[in-house]
């Protein structure tokens, strides 16, 4: 839409901004769904969330204009259903650790149908007339290189949110932590929320002058600062604040900066689709993320204990450290490319 019915200088900005708006969200999220949960328990706070999608839906269908003419408005039911299915399975078996130490014959024999879903959809997509999403655009490198940082990269951001959240709700009795409860721990995304809100308002700015890869490059490395942060100072609850406003920062930039990167090489039809595409992607590295640090913390509970060591956290920083260095690497191998094409 912004690129339909925007100026081209005006709705890279808007993208960018559209971008950030989740972070807000989880930060304001978080705090309430916690908060009616402790008042009302579990099925109030996921009332709040269909209320919410409800409005969302209501908004859209109330305030969207029409696509521009020829284009088609059809929805590929049938790669919805297919990716849906594929990805449930996929996030189900990263979550189950039981399932892996227990029955691993089963484990594995869902992994296989999760990859034959995965290659169902992908021909699926290939034959389809109006694709869900359009997969020869997403084999571009740039485009591919785009998407495997932001997985790779959406890892480590959730990772380190669910380290700092699960940190601070820990009692003082497992020997760290500050007891918090769901709701005040919820409160510590603020500063991710606040950050990661400016972090989006300068980076457009900023653009004009570095690279979009370099900009997801340098993002990547201070959400990597936060993580070190956290390994090294988590003493005190004003260094956990620190450590979450560091992560606030670091992906609000990388998610401003991300749609420079696929929308530089891709045809102004196709934004919708490379665009979500990505969306899926990260959606499934933030769950993958809090799937690994629980498989981590789950790992380093000691028998007969009912919470990790503290070691557990430095070790799942540590892998969140690495995973961000991937995502650096992986945006700087996109600066070069980009800058070898523009200067032959």
């Amino acid at each position: 839409m912004a690129r339909d019915h925007l100026p081209e200088e005006r709705s890279a900005g808007v993208i960018a901004l559209i971008s950030v708006v989740s972070i807000i969200g989880a930060g304001v999220g978080y705090p309430l769904a916690a908060l009616l949960a402790e008042l009302g328990g579990v099925r109030a706070a996921y009332g709040l969330g269909l209320v919410v999608t409800a409005a969302a839906l209501l908004t859209a269908w109330r305030s969207m204009p029409e696509a521009p003419e020829g284009r088609s408005a059809h929805v590929d039911v049938a790669g919805a259903v297919v990716l849906a299915a594929a990805l449930l399975l996929v996030l189900f078996l990263a979550g189950e650790r039981n399932l892996w130490s227990r029955h691993l014959a089963v484990a594995a024999g869902l992994a296989v149908v999760a990859v034959v879903l995965l290659c169902v959809w992908a021909v699926i997509e290939l034959r389809s007339t109006t694709p869900l999403v359009d997969v020869r655009a997403v084999r571009h490198p740039a485009v591919a290189g785009a998407n495997l940082a932001m997985f790779v990269g959406g890892i480590g951001m959730y990772l380190l949110l669910t380290l700092i959240t699960r940190y601070a709700q820990t009692p003082h009795g497992a020997g760290y932590g500050f007891g918090l409860t769901t709701f005040v721990a919820g409160l510590v995304l603020i500063p991710f929320s606040v950050l990661g809100f400016v972090a989006g308002k300068l980076t457009p700015r900023v653009r004009t002058r570095i690279a979009d890869p370099l900009l997801l490059a340098g993002s990547a490395v201070v959400v990597g600062g936060g993580f070190a942060l956290f390994v090294a100072a988590r003493s005190d609850l004003a260094e956990l604040f620190a450590a979450m406003g560091v992560l606030g920062f670091g992906v609000g930039g990388f998610s401003a900066a991300m749609p420079g990167v696929i929308l530089a090489v891709t045809p102004k039809s196709e934004t919708s689709s490379a665009m979500s595409f990505n969306y899926v992607v990260r959606s499934v590295g933030y769950s993958l993320g809090s799937a690994i640090g629980g498989l981590i913390l789950a790992a380093g509970t000691g028998p007969g204990h009912l919470f990790p060591d503290d070691s557990a956290y430095t070790t799942a920083a540590l892998v969140g450290i690495g995973a961000m260095a991937i995502t650096t690497l992986t945006s700087l191998a996109l600066a070069r490319r980009r800058s070898s094409e523009t200067n032959p």
